[in-house]
């Protein structure tokens, strides 16, 4: 800023009137004093308007404003690790045995003896149809043992007759043939018996249905007083009861891509599928439940290119049910060197991921990169970075590309609680 500095002027009377006398030469006193006057007054008013005309212009003037420092971001180099390859598939659990219990036997039913959405355990008995009829099958079934014993008791006597007066020729052949085919029809009607017996005895079991297995139960179709039709062979109509289903141990369900399948292949080389998943019913956190991967179906779905797999999963405390969705985590290759990145630091841009990196002269250069799953909370890079690459980890809001960053150095921690392993 440039500042005017104005000389002093000190005009003494003899002085304005040496000036006068030289300007005007010889003018009548009056003259000379209306021109003294003027002078008297002019003067202090332009120094004095000279004096204001600075202070304003001073006051106008704008201080220049200071250029903005670039903003501070934590930077750090990937993490390495080696590790397996692997891909995170969205699976949905099964029962690995599901029941439709139906009616056996037809009949008036007695009792429900569960509550709806309860856990059952094998052998718990939980409908029960009257028994009566079947009661009385049986009975007459016993009945009809007993005669045909009565029968093949006399048809031994005769016999034993037949061959004794055969031996005294009272007797003929024909008689004792007669007598030996009559006892083979008593035992066989004493055989034919003891089936109707166990036939009876099965369809008074059948009025109680039982418990196939242990698991949860649904709501019961039937309330007690209806009149419910069975079939124990299927052939005919039965009534729907109520659905069991298992849930120690429970599928999971997830369908592959065929490029990840081709990696699982040339990882295996074919051998039957034995391996570890990881589950996690929280999305991509908290892996924490453990699965065997034991089946991988015999050809990939041509229309949506992808195929399907299954693991078996423990559920002791019994708190998946079958239907829910959870995050799978498969190995899908061999171990080997990979670069890991917070989530944080690999943002979305459209149909690609991309990292901010810095280069040396302080620029923001966005890299392109490929990703994988996650590994001790962290995000495995596939491709498309180098192990010296600087990348902003943290303050990534505050960058844009091309733009100058002031460098902070961090570091990279495995996040140990979010360990799928």
């Amino acid at each position: 800023m440039s500042h005017i500095t104005l000389p002093e002027i000190t005009l003494t009377e003899p002085d304005v009137a040496a000036r006068m006398s030289a300007a005007d030469g010889d003018q009548p006193p009056r003259s000379r004093n209306r021109r003294w006057l003027a002078w008297t007054v002019i003067v202090p008013v332009a120094l004095a308007s000279l004096g204001v005309g600075e202070r304003a212009w001073r006051s106008n003037a704008t201080p220049a404003t200071p250029l903005p420092q670039p903003p501070l971001v934590t930077v750090s180099s990937p993490l390495r690790d080696t590790i397996a390859s692997t891909t995170i598939l969205l699976g949905q659990f099964s029962a690995v045995d599901t029941v439709q219990l139906r009616a056996q036997v037809g009949g008036t039913l007695t009792a429900i003896t569960f509550q709806d959405g309860q856990i059952v355990h094998k052998g718990d008995p939980l409908f029960a149809i009257d028994p009566r009829p079947f009661e009385i099958r049986r009975d007459q079934a016993i009945a009809q043992l007993q005669t045909a014993q009565a029968k093949e008791a006399l048809t031994q006597v005769q016999l034993w007759r037949a061959q004794q007066l055969r031996q005294t020729e009272f007797g003929s052949v024909e008689t004792v043939d007669q007598r030996a085919a009559d006892q083979h029809s008593a035992q066989a009607a004493i055989d034919t018996a003891k089936a109707a017996i166990r036939d009876a005895q099965l369809d008074l079991e059948f009025s109680r249905v039982d418990a196939p297995f242990t698991g949860r139960i649904g709501a019961h179709l039937a309330s007690v007083g209806s009149l419910v039709s069975g079939s124990r062979g299927g052939t005919g109509a039965s009534t729907l009861l109520a659905t069991v289903v298992s849930l120690d141990p429970i599928h999971i369900d997830f369908d592959m891509s065929e490029a990840d399948y081709r990696a699982y292949q040339r990882a295996h080389g074919g051998a039957t599928p034995k391996d570890d998943v990881v589950i996690s019913l929280d999305g991509d956190e908290h892996f924490d439940r453990h699965g065997t991967l034991d089946f991988i179906d015999n050809a990939v779905d041509r229309s949506s290119g992808t195929i399907h797999a299954r693991a078996t999963v423990a559920n002791p405390d019994l708190a998946i049910t079958p239907g829910q969705f959870a995050r799978v985590l498969v190995p899908i290759g061999l171990p080997a060197p990979a670069l890991l990145l917070p989530a944080a630091a690999v943002v979305p841009d459209q149909s690609r991921q991309i990292v901010m990196t810095v280069a040396p002269d302080g620029t923001i250069m966005p890299k392109p990169v490929e990703i994988g799953g996650l590994h001790h909370g962290l995000r495995v890079i596939r491709g498309g970075l180098a192990p010296t690459d600087t990348v902003v980890i943290d303050g990534i809001v505050r960058v844009k590309p091309g733009a100058k960053v002031t460098q902070a150095a961090g570091s990279i921690l495995p996040n140990t609680d979010s360990d799928p392993e």
